[in-house]
């Protein structure tokens, strides 16, 4: 089994970087994850529900620890969802094409993560699935 398809075989997610706004990435990948029949939590500081989903903070806010983690934030802020992430114990995260953040990626697979970070956009992929 490849990376991807580990994390798609997860079977809790969380998004970070979720939005209510439905033009932008955080709104889409959260939906098509749904959509999907995934159990997924949307991450959002400053947003308290998204579609009809309670938001959370972040990682550490949630009752449960989500396998699978899909980033859609600036690298600046990835950074810090990684270390949450890696301190929760989330198995597996996919930074989605401008969240990168190499040193975090680095961090990430040091703590036995399975990591994509290659620029592979997770809506392309799930799109294949269904």
């Amino acid at each position: 089994m490849n990376s991807i398809e580990e994390f798609f075989a997860a079977k809790t997610y969380a998004v970070a970087g979720a939005s209510a706004r439905t033009h932008k990435y955080g709104y889409k990948v959260f939906k098509a994850l749904l959509a999907a029949g995934r159990e997924t939590y949307p991450l959002n500081p400053v947003t308290e529900e998204i579609e009809g989903h309670k938001a959370y903070p972040k990682i550490a806010d949630l009752s449960i620890v989500p396998e699978a983690l899909s980033i859609i934030t600036p690298p600046e802020i990835t950074r810090q969802v990684i270390a949450d992430a890696i301190e929760a114990g989330v198995k597996h995260i996919w930074m989605q094409p401008g969240a990168e953040h190499e040193q975090a990626s680095e961090s990430a697979r040091q703590a036995g993560i399975n990591v994509i970070d290659d620029g592979s956009c997770i809506l392309v992929l799930l799109a294949r699935q269904s």
